[in-house]
Protein backbone atom coordinates (compact mmCIF):
# COMPACT_ATOMS: atom_id res chain seq x y z
CA UNK A 1 0.00 0.00 0.00
CA UNK A 2 2.95 2.79 -0.89
CA UNK A 3 4.95 1.66 2.05
CA UNK A 4 7.99 -0.13 1.99
CA UNK A 5 7.93 -3.84 1.62
CA UNK A 6 10.32 -6.81 2.14
CA UNK A 7 9.45 -10.42 2.31
CA UNK A 8 10.81 -12.35 5.52
CA UNK A 9 13.21 -15.52 4.77
CA UNK A 10 8.92 -17.54 3.76
CA UNK A 11 8.62 -16.28 0.32
CA UNK A 12 5.11 -14.56 0.22
CA UNK A 13 3.32 -16.61 -2.20
CA UNK A 14 0.84 -15.27 -5.02
CA UNK A 15 -1.86 -16.95 -6.96
CA UNK A 16 -0.20 -18.25 -10.33
CA UNK A 17 -1.51 -18.33 -13.83
CA UNK A 18 -0.90 -22.14 -13.77
CA UNK A 19 -3.86 -22.39 -10.70
CA UNK A 20 -6.41 -24.47 -11.61
CA UNK A 21 -9.56 -23.02 -11.67
CA UNK A 22 -10.87 -26.96 -11.33
CA UNK A 23 -8.96 -27.07 -8.79
CA UNK A 24 -10.30 -23.61 -6.71
CA UNK A 25 -14.05 -24.48 -7.79
CA UNK A 26 -14.28 -27.78 -6.19
CA UNK A 27 -12.63 -26.65 -2.85
CA UNK A 28 -15.33 -24.05 -2.89
CA UNK A 29 -18.22 -26.73 -3.66
CA UNK A 30 -19.82 -27.97 -1.02
CA UNK A 31 -20.90 -31.45 -0.46
CA UNK A 32 -24.80 -30.79 -1.41
CA UNK A 33 -27.94 -32.34 0.54
CA UNK A 34 -28.59 -35.56 -1.32
CA UNK A 35 -25.08 -36.51 -1.98
CA UNK A 36 -24.31 -39.93 -0.41
CA UNK A 37 -21.28 -41.23 1.01
CA UNK A 38 -19.48 -42.05 -2.27
CA UNK A 39 -19.85 -38.17 -3.55
CA UNK A 40 -22.43 -39.57 -6.45
CA UNK A 41 -24.59 -36.99 -7.08
CA UNK A 42 -28.22 -37.49 -8.79
CA UNK A 43 -28.30 -36.39 -12.02
CA UNK A 44 -31.41 -33.50 -11.33
CA UNK A 45 -29.09 -31.90 -8.15
CA UNK A 46 -25.65 -31.49 -10.59
CA UNK A 47 -25.07 -28.03 -11.79
CA UNK A 48 -22.33 -29.68 -14.22
CA UNK A 49 -21.79 -32.93 -15.48
CA UNK A 50 -19.21 -34.86 -13.58
CA UNK A 51 -15.82 -35.38 -15.82
CA UNK A 52 -15.92 -39.12 -17.32
CA UNK A 53 -13.57 -40.95 -19.96
CA UNK A 54 -15.55 -38.91 -22.53
CA UNK A 55 -15.43 -35.41 -21.19
CA UNK A 56 -12.19 -33.66 -23.09
CA UNK A 57 -9.54 -32.49 -20.59
CA UNK A 58 -7.72 -29.27 -21.58
CA UNK A 59 -4.33 -29.66 -22.16
CA UNK A 60 -2.28 -32.71 -23.53
CA UNK A 61 -3.18 -36.14 -22.83
CA UNK A 62 -2.54 -38.23 -19.64
CA UNK A 63 0.37 -40.39 -19.60
CA UNK A 64 4.02 -40.76 -19.64
CA UNK A 65 6.09 -37.29 -20.67
CA UNK A 66 3.00 -35.59 -19.70
CA UNK A 67 3.40 -31.91 -20.49
CA UNK A 68 1.66 -30.28 -17.36
CA UNK A 69 0.84 -30.62 -13.93
CA UNK A 70 -2.40 -32.86 -13.42
CA UNK A 71 -5.06 -31.78 -12.32
CA UNK A 72 -8.25 -32.39 -10.08
CA UNK A 73 -10.41 -32.79 -13.13
CA UNK A 74 -7.78 -35.59 -14.31
CA UNK A 75 -8.03 -37.38 -11.02
CA UNK A 76 -11.38 -36.91 -11.14
CA UNK A 77 -11.66 -38.86 -14.85
CA UNK A 78 -9.24 -41.50 -13.94
CA UNK A 79 -11.35 -41.82 -10.27
CA UNK A 80 -14.49 -41.89 -12.22
CA UNK A 81 -15.82 -39.51 -9.42
CA UNK A 82 -16.65 -36.34 -9.25
CA UNK A 83 -14.41 -33.41 -8.50
CA UNK A 84 -15.81 -32.43 -5.87
CA UNK A 85 -15.36 -36.26 -4.03
CA UNK A 86 -11.76 -36.07 -5.28
CA UNK A 87 -11.22 -32.40 -2.91
CA UNK A 88 -13.43 -34.27 -0.35
CA UNK A 89 -11.22 -37.49 -0.29
CA UNK A 90 -8.01 -36.09 -0.65
CA UNK A 91 -8.54 -33.09 2.30
CA UNK A 92 -9.55 -36.14 4.34
CA UNK A 93 -13.18 -34.70 4.73
CA UNK A 94 -16.53 -37.11 5.69
CA UNK A 95 -18.83 -38.36 3.37
CA UNK A 96 -16.94 -40.61 1.18
CA UNK A 97 -16.68 -44.30 1.50
CA UNK A 98 -13.39 -45.26 2.18
CA UNK A 99 -13.41 -47.51 -1.53
CA UNK A 100 -13.68 -44.36 -2.95
CA UNK A 101 -11.62 -42.36 -1.51
CA UNK A 102 -9.10 -45.15 -1.57
CA UNK A 103 -9.51 -45.40 -5.61
CA UNK A 104 -8.95 -41.62 -5.45
CA UNK A 105 -5.70 -41.01 -3.37
CA UNK A 106 -4.43 -43.94 -5.78
CA UNK A 107 -5.24 -42.01 -8.96
CA UNK A 108 -3.30 -39.34 -7.83
CA UNK A 109 -0.40 -40.95 -6.63
CA UNK A 110 -0.53 -41.96 -10.19
CA UNK A 111 -0.56 -39.02 -11.95
CA UNK A 112 1.64 -37.36 -9.11
CA UNK A 113 -1.36 -34.90 -8.71
CA UNK A 114 -0.60 -32.09 -5.51
CA UNK A 115 -3.27 -29.78 -4.59
CA UNK A 116 -2.20 -26.29 -5.48
CA UNK A 117 -1.80 -24.22 -2.30
CA UNK A 118 -2.98 -21.27 -3.81
CA UNK A 119 -5.91 -22.74 -4.60
CA UNK A 120 -6.48 -23.86 -1.09
CA UNK A 121 -6.08 -20.39 0.21
CA UNK A 122 -8.51 -19.17 -2.64
CA UNK A 123 -10.92 -21.77 -1.26
CA UNK A 124 -10.78 -20.50 2.43
CA UNK A 125 -11.20 -17.34 1.61
CA UNK A 126 -7.78 -16.32 3.10
CA UNK A 127 -4.16 -15.35 2.12
CA UNK A 128 -2.59 -17.20 4.63
CA UNK A 129 -0.78 -13.98 4.69
CA UNK A 130 0.51 -11.66 7.90
CA UNK A 131 1.43 -7.94 7.90
CA UNK A 132 4.19 -6.65 10.25
CA UNK A 133 4.64 -2.91 10.52
CA UNK A 134 8.39 -2.03 11.84
CA UNK A 135 9.71 1.30 12.33
CA UNK A 136 13.43 0.47 11.51
CA UNK A 137 14.07 -2.54 10.15
CA UNK A 138 18.17 -2.40 10.77
CA UNK A 139 17.73 -2.44 14.45
CA UNK A 140 18.42 -4.97 16.84
CA UNK A 141 15.51 -4.85 18.95
CA UNK A 142 13.08 -4.77 15.38
CA UNK A 143 14.93 -7.17 14.06
CA UNK A 144 14.65 -9.64 16.92
CA UNK A 145 10.74 -8.85 17.02
CA UNK A 146 10.27 -9.83 13.71
CA UNK A 147 12.70 -13.18 14.17
CA UNK A 148 10.38 -14.66 16.64
CA UNK A 149 7.04 -13.50 14.36
CA UNK A 150 8.29 -14.94 11.62
CA UNK A 151 8.98 -18.87 12.94
CA UNK A 152 5.99 -18.97 14.60
CA UNK A 153 3.94 -17.55 11.89
CA UNK A 154 5.71 -20.28 8.91
CA UNK A 155 5.61 -22.93 11.88
CA UNK A 156 1.56 -21.97 11.56
CA UNK A 157 1.86 -21.92 7.44
CA UNK A 158 1.84 -18.23 7.23
CA UNK A 159 3.89 -15.88 5.47
CA UNK A 160 5.16 -12.49 6.51
CA UNK A 161 5.32 -9.42 4.48
CA UNK A 162 7.28 -6.66 5.91
CA UNK A 163 6.19 -2.82 5.67
CA UNK A 164 8.84 -0.26 6.80
CA UNK A 165 7.22 2.68 8.55
CA UNK A 166 10.16 4.24 9.98
CA UNK A 167 9.59 8.14 9.03
CA UNK A 168 6.24 10.31 9.43
CA UNK A 169 5.65 10.00 5.48
CA UNK A 170 5.74 6.66 5.35
CA UNK A 171 3.38 6.20 8.80
CA UNK A 172 0.84 8.35 6.87
CA UNK A 173 0.41 6.52 4.20
CA UNK A 174 0.55 2.70 5.84
CA UNK A 175 -2.36 3.82 8.13
CA UNK A 176 -4.28 5.63 5.43
CA UNK A 177 -4.03 2.27 3.24
CA UNK A 178 -6.29 0.07 6.07
CA UNK A 179 -8.55 -1.43 3.73
CA UNK A 180 -6.70 -1.99 0.71
CA UNK A 181 -4.02 -3.94 3.58
CA UNK A 182 -6.90 -5.69 4.34
CA UNK A 183 -7.25 -7.58 1.04
CA UNK A 184 -3.69 -8.92 1.06
CA UNK A 185 -3.36 -10.04 4.74
CA UNK A 186 -5.15 -12.12 6.84
CA UNK A 187 -4.36 -10.22 10.15
CA UNK A 188 -1.52 -7.04 10.85
CA UNK A 189 1.09 -7.03 13.97
CA UNK A 190 2.02 -3.76 14.75
CA UNK A 191 5.51 -2.99 16.55
CA UNK A 192 6.12 0.42 18.53
CA UNK A 193 3.64 2.16 16.25
CA UNK A 194 1.28 4.82 18.62
CA UNK A 195 -2.17 5.21 16.65
CA UNK A 196 -4.40 7.82 17.69
CA UNK A 197 -8.12 7.73 17.81
CA UNK A 198 -8.42 7.94 14.78
CA UNK A 199 -5.93 5.61 13.56
CA UNK A 200 -7.71 3.35 16.27
CA UNK A 201 -11.06 3.50 15.04
CA UNK A 202 -9.93 2.88 10.90
CA UNK A 203 -8.45 0.18 11.90
CA UNK A 204 -11.72 -1.08 13.60
CA UNK A 205 -14.00 -0.36 10.52
CA UNK A 206 -11.38 -2.02 8.78
CA UNK A 207 -12.36 -5.25 10.56
CA UNK A 208 -9.08 -6.27 10.47
CA UNK A 209 -7.25 -8.44 13.06
CA UNK A 210 -4.57 -6.74 14.73
CA UNK A 211 -1.97 -7.36 17.34
CA UNK A 212 0.16 -4.51 18.81
CA UNK A 213 3.81 -4.68 20.32
CA UNK A 214 5.40 -2.44 22.39
CA UNK A 215 2.35 -0.33 22.77
CA UNK A 216 -0.88 -0.91 24.42
CA UNK A 217 -4.58 -0.29 23.21
CA UNK A 218 -7.92 -0.90 24.82
CA UNK A 219 -9.09 -1.85 21.39
CA UNK A 220 -6.47 -4.60 20.80
CA UNK A 221 -4.79 -7.04 22.15
CA UNK A 222 -0.88 -5.99 22.97
CA UNK A 223 2.40 -7.65 24.05
CA UNK A 224 4.33 -5.52 26.28
CA UNK A 225 6.80 -4.72 29.43
CA UNK A 226 6.36 -2.46 31.51
CA UNK A 227 8.60 0.15 30.67
CA UNK A 228 8.52 2.68 33.29
CA UNK A 229 8.81 0.29 36.21
CA UNK A 230 11.96 -1.46 34.24
CA UNK A 231 13.65 1.44 33.55
CA UNK A 232 12.88 2.60 37.47
CA UNK A 233 14.66 -0.46 38.45
CA UNK A 234 17.75 0.38 36.53
CA UNK A 235 17.68 3.69 37.88
CA UNK A 236 17.51 2.77 41.20
CA UNK A 237 20.33 0.09 41.00
CA UNK A 238 22.54 3.17 40.30
CA UNK A 239 20.89 5.35 43.25
CA UNK A 240 21.37 2.38 45.39
CA UNK A 241 25.45 2.42 44.53
CA UNK A 242 25.53 6.52 45.70
CA UNK A 243 25.03 7.87 42.47
CA UNK A 244 23.77 11.35 42.25
CA UNK A 245 24.33 12.59 38.67
CA UNK A 246 22.62 10.39 36.72
CA UNK A 247 22.29 11.10 33.17
CA UNK A 248 19.81 9.86 30.29
CA UNK A 249 20.39 8.94 27.07
CA UNK A 250 17.15 8.59 25.00
CA UNK A 251 14.77 9.74 22.50
CA UNK A 252 14.86 11.86 19.50
CA UNK A 253 12.13 14.00 18.74
CA UNK A 254 11.16 12.40 15.75
CA UNK A 255 10.97 9.40 17.77
CA UNK A 256 7.91 10.68 20.19
CA UNK A 257 5.03 9.37 18.31
CA UNK A 258 6.26 5.85 19.90
CA UNK A 259 5.30 5.29 23.70
CA UNK A 260 8.24 3.39 24.79
CA UNK A 261 10.88 5.96 25.01
CA UNK A 262 8.48 8.55 27.10
CA UNK A 263 7.40 4.84 29.25
CA UNK A 264 11.20 4.90 30.21
CA UNK A 265 12.17 8.55 30.61
CA UNK A 266 9.09 8.63 33.23
CA UNK A 267 10.79 5.30 34.94
CA UNK A 268 13.91 7.57 34.71
CA UNK A 269 12.13 10.49 36.30
CA UNK A 270 10.56 8.17 38.99
CA UNK A 271 13.54 6.40 40.46
CA UNK A 272 15.58 10.63 40.53
CA UNK A 273 12.13 11.61 42.58
CA UNK A 274 12.24 8.64 45.03
CA UNK A 275 15.85 9.35 46.14
CA UNK A 276 14.90 13.23 46.18
CA UNK A 277 17.27 14.10 43.19
CA UNK A 278 16.21 16.56 40.93
CA UNK A 279 16.48 15.59 37.07
CA UNK A 280 19.21 17.96 35.44
CA UNK A 281 18.13 19.36 31.94
CA UNK A 282 21.88 19.05 30.62
CA UNK A 283 21.90 15.77 31.47
CA UNK A 284 19.08 14.49 29.07
CA UNK A 285 20.80 13.66 25.76
CA UNK A 286 19.04 11.72 22.70
CA UNK A 287 21.12 8.82 21.40
CA UNK A 288 18.59 7.50 18.46
CA UNK A 289 18.70 4.09 19.83
CA UNK A 290 22.19 3.41 18.10
CA UNK A 291 25.77 3.26 19.03
CA UNK A 292 26.89 6.15 16.92
CA UNK A 293 23.88 7.89 19.16
CA UNK A 294 24.98 6.94 22.00
CA UNK A 295 28.77 7.60 21.48
CA UNK A 296 27.65 11.05 20.67
CA UNK A 297 25.19 11.55 23.24
CA UNK A 298 28.29 10.21 26.00
CA UNK A 299 30.69 13.07 24.17
CA UNK A 300 28.49 15.69 24.79
CA UNK A 301 27.47 14.32 28.70
CA UNK A 302 31.68 14.13 29.31
CA UNK A 303 31.35 17.75 28.84
CA UNK A 304 28.89 19.22 31.58
CA UNK A 305 29.73 20.54 34.63
CA UNK A 306 30.07 18.39 37.10
CA UNK A 307 29.64 15.28 34.11
CA UNK A 308 27.68 12.32 35.06
CA UNK A 309 28.70 9.29 37.12
CA UNK A 310 26.39 6.99 35.73
CA UNK A 311 24.10 6.93 32.59
CA UNK A 312 20.78 5.17 32.20
CA UNK A 313 20.53 4.54 28.64
CA UNK A 314 17.17 4.01 26.82
CA UNK A 315 18.88 0.85 24.99
CA UNK A 316 21.84 -1.06 25.00
CA UNK A 317 23.32 -0.56 21.56
CA UNK A 318 23.27 3.17 23.02
CA UNK A 319 24.90 2.21 26.08
CA UNK A 320 27.64 0.30 24.11
CA UNK A 321 28.54 3.37 22.17
CA UNK A 322 28.54 5.15 25.65
CA UNK A 323 31.01 2.97 26.95
CA UNK A 324 33.04 3.37 24.00
CA UNK A 325 33.03 7.56 24.31
CA UNK A 326 33.99 7.27 27.97
CA UNK A 327 37.13 5.14 27.58
CA UNK A 328 37.63 7.17 24.48
CA UNK A 329 38.07 10.10 26.88
CA UNK A 330 41.07 8.32 28.91
CA UNK A 331 38.03 7.24 31.48
CA UNK A 332 36.92 3.97 33.32
CA UNK A 333 33.71 1.86 33.18
CA UNK A 334 32.63 1.61 36.33
CA UNK A 335 35.31 3.55 38.14
CA UNK A 336 34.44 7.11 36.42
CA UNK A 337 31.22 6.44 35.10
CA UNK A 338 28.17 3.50 35.52
CA UNK A 339 26.38 2.75 31.88
CA UNK A 340 22.94 0.71 32.15
CA UNK A 341 21.19 -0.16 28.95
CA UNK A 342 17.86 -2.08 28.21
CA UNK A 343 17.37 -5.11 26.63
CA UNK A 344 19.59 -7.52 27.05
CA UNK A 345 21.11 -7.46 23.80
CA UNK A 346 23.21 -10.35 22.21
CA UNK A 347 26.61 -8.32 22.94
CA UNK A 348 25.70 -7.38 26.05
CA UNK A 349 27.05 -10.20 27.85
CA UNK A 350 30.46 -10.04 25.55
CA UNK A 351 30.54 -5.80 27.03
CA UNK A 352 30.04 -7.02 30.68
CA UNK A 353 26.74 -4.60 30.50
CA UNK A 354 24.45 -4.14 33.48
CA UNK A 355 20.89 -4.19 31.17
CA UNK A 356 17.32 -4.80 31.70
CA UNK A 357 16.67 -7.78 30.19
CA UNK A 358 13.35 -7.99 28.27
CA UNK A 359 12.50 -11.17 26.13
CA UNK A 360 12.21 -9.53 22.47
CA UNK A 361 12.06 -13.22 20.57
CA UNK A 362 9.25 -14.21 22.79
CA UNK A 363 7.45 -11.22 22.72
CA UNK A 364 7.21 -11.29 18.97
CA UNK A 365 6.01 -15.12 19.24
CA UNK A 366 3.50 -14.60 21.68
CA UNK A 367 2.03 -11.46 19.22
CA UNK A 368 2.06 -13.70 16.18
CA UNK A 369 0.00 -16.37 18.51
CA UNK A 370 -2.52 -13.96 19.76
CA UNK A 371 -3.06 -13.21 15.76
CA UNK A 372 -3.30 -16.80 14.24
CA UNK A 373 -5.74 -17.34 17.32
CA UNK A 374 -7.74 -14.00 16.55
CA UNK A 375 -7.69 -15.14 12.74
CA UNK A 376 -8.99 -18.59 13.98
CA UNK A 377 -11.82 -17.04 15.60
CA UNK A 378 -10.34 -17.78 19.54
CA UNK A 379 -10.06 -14.60 21.58
CA UNK A 380 -7.97 -15.15 24.68
CA UNK A 381 -6.14 -12.29 27.34
CA UNK A 382 -6.35 -9.17 24.68
CA UNK A 383 -3.09 -7.93 26.96
CA UNK A 384 -0.07 -10.10 27.64
CA UNK A 385 2.93 -8.19 30.02
CA UNK A 386 6.22 -9.99 29.68
CA UNK A 387 8.09 -10.12 32.59
CA UNK A 388 11.65 -8.06 32.75
CA UNK A 389 14.10 -8.35 34.99
CA UNK A 390 17.72 -6.23 36.37
CA UNK A 391 21.32 -8.19 34.98
CA UNK A 392 24.12 -6.70 37.12
CA UNK A 393 27.21 -7.22 35.37
CA UNK A 394 30.67 -5.25 35.10
CA UNK A 395 29.48 -1.97 33.49
CA UNK A 396 27.97 -0.37 37.20
CA UNK A 397 29.80 0.16 40.25
CA UNK A 398 29.93 2.61 43.58
CA UNK A 399 29.81 5.84 42.89
CA UNK A 400 33.72 7.45 43.56
CA UNK A 401 32.72 11.58 43.30
CA UNK A 402 28.95 11.90 44.29
CA UNK A 403 28.55 13.19 47.04
CA UNK A 404 25.47 15.18 48.85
Amino acid sequence: PGAREANSSAKVERASTNTSVHDVMAMCDPVPTGADESGFIPHAMQDAPTPTAHTPVPGPPLGPGLARPATIADVAVGAGVSMATVSRALRGLPNVAPATRQKVQQEAQRLSYRPDPHASRLAAGRTHSVGMAVPELGRWYFSQVVSGARDTLNAHGYDLLLFGVGNGEERRRFVREWGVLGKRVDGLLLVDLRLDTDELADVNAAGMHVVSVGDSYDELPSVTVDNRSAAATAVRHLVALGHRHIALIGEDDHQRHFSVPQFRRCGWIDALAEAGIAPRPELEIPGNFTVAGGYRAMTQLLGCSPPPTAVFAMSDEMAMGAIKAVRDHGLDVPGDVSVVGFDDHDLAHIMDLTTVRQPVIDSGARAATLLIEAIGGQHGSPHDVRPTELIVRASTGPSRTDTE
